[in-house]
């Protein structure tokens, strides 16, 4: 089933790069910083993450299935300085060999799955044995801030593309069968409107 969000697809086009500017970009490098081989991106967005993949990366295949984001992603991918393939196609059912990458890359898009148990096994899948998951994800916040952020989730799911607020995502990576070696929480973007956001690396076991 096809994926459109048109008027989140346009607004996110003009927010990320303001996020990047904001400190968005320092987590990329971070996130992809030492990857090697072929690796699988799933939710590539408009492409974001192209610029900062390290020269060690032999083929980036960079799922998305947003119709104006692929289109986005597309032109990025033509800019980027390793070898990006840009292809149609769902968290839930990659486009890819049971253990054809070397990693994978999950970047501010397993709030937005319909199942992240689903999404995660297929990431699973795709991954060689001891192979890597990076991610970097927004997550659930605590206290008075979760609690707000249950009561507005599901209204904020509906404008935004589907993306939740109130995930535990490192459990879900976890329960899919991968260890996570490394990881570190953070709010993100400064100020009162931070996000709990968790960047590391997830080993498949």
């Amino acid at each position: 089933m096809a994926v459109k969000h048109p008027l989140f697809a346009r607004v996110y086009t003009r927010l990320a790069p303001c996020e990047d500017k904001a400190g968005g970009a320092d987590n990329r490098r971070e996130l992809l910083a030492g990857l090697t081989g072929r690796v699988v991106e799933v939710g590539a967005g408009i492409g974001s993450n192209f610029e900062h993949y390290p020269d060690t990366v032999d083929e980036v295949v960079a799922v998305e299935p947003e119709p104006y984001l692929r289109a986005k992603a597309q032109e990025a991918a033509s800019r980027a300085s390793v070898n990006v393939r840009v292809v149609d196609g769902e968290a839930d059912h990659l486009p890819a060999g049971d253990g054809e990458f070397d990693a994978a890359v999950a970047s501010l898009v397993l709030c937005t799955v319909p199942d992240q148990a689903v999404a995660l096994a297929e990431l699973h899948r795709a991954i060689r044995a001891e192979g890597e998951l990076r991610f970097y994800e927004h997550v659930a916040a605590k206290g008075r801030k979760g609690r707000l952020h249950r009561r507005i989730d599901p209204v904020y799911t509906r404008l935004a593309g589907g993306c939740h607020l109130t995930r535990d995502t490192t459990t879900a990576i976890e329960q899919a069968g991968f260890h996570i070696t490394q990881s570190r929480r953070f709010p993100f973007p400064p100020g009162i409107l931070a996000i709990p956001h968790v960047l590391g690396v997830a080993r498949r076991v």
